[in-house]
């Protein structure tokens, strides 16, 4: 199994990501300089957390245009597994992968934090190493991370079963004060309609190491590297 992480200028969670797949693959993933046109073969493309161009214009917006993401749009469209985490997120919506947007926080604060997530799906290459409506501990540090769509798209994630987390409390009900940044219908993450890219604000790879203060993130990165059967 093979893996890449895209790093744009303003990537912060780079190195995160590849200390995770390293782990959970056992080889060391490819780091692709978001200015590249060639993105190596790999089973799983990861968009990494971030401030690419310091969220100028509008979070993701320019990173979304990159000779590097272009590719990966076509990978994507090729059945290639792409995951977006927070930074990543924003991005793969301003590139058309995922729809609706990613706003500021209702709060109009950076948030910073351990949050809960409820396994909505796991029916996904992502999200095989969860049990349906498991209760993860994974942080979250954000100030655009408020997911909106209008009700039509809203209604078309959660008929498609395509709303793969939702923030949660510990016991895993799904209500308002358990919501960091005002996402619609507590939403944390996303698929699109193939089920082969998501994008999610929490940082999975924040919480893959009992050196980190947890490992609720490890199975997704150990299930996308084929450790865990569908």
């Amino acid at each position: 199994m093979k893996s890449a992480v895209i790093v744009f200028p303003g990537s912060n969670c780079d190195r995160d990501v590849q200390i995770a797949l390293r782990r959970s693959f056992g080889s060391e993933p490819a780091m692709v300089w978001h200015g590249d046109e060639d993105v190596p073969d790999a089973d799983l493309i990861v968009v990494p957390g971030g401030f690419s161009y310091g969220d100028y214009l509008r979070a993701g917006c320019m990173a979304a245009h990159s000779p590097a993401m272009r590719e990966v749009v076509k990978r994507a469209g090729a059945g290639v597994a792409v995951l977006g985490i927070c930074n990543g997120f924003q991005i793969l919506c301003e590139s058309g992968l995922l729809p609706g947007a990613l706003m500021r926080n209702a709060g109009l604060r950076f948030v910073c934090r351990d949050v809960h997530l409820r396994v909505e799906n796991t029916e996904t290459v992502f999200t095989r190493g969860y049990a349906g409506g498991e209760v993860l501990r994974i942080p979250v540090a954000h100030h655009d991370g408020n997911y909106a769509a209008d009700p039509e798209t809203l209604s078309r994630l959660v008929n498609e079963n395509r709303i793969a987390f939702r923030y949660c409390d510990m016991g895993g009900d799904i209500t308002e004060d358990a919501n960091p940044n005002g996402s619609a219908a507590n939403i944390a993450g996303i698929l699109n309609e193939a089920g082969n890219v998501l994008g999610m604000m929490p940082h999975p790879e924040r919480l893959a190491d009992a050196a980190l203060g947890g490992t609720d993130g490890r199975a997704m990165f150990e299930a996308l590297a084929g450790k865990i059967a569908a």
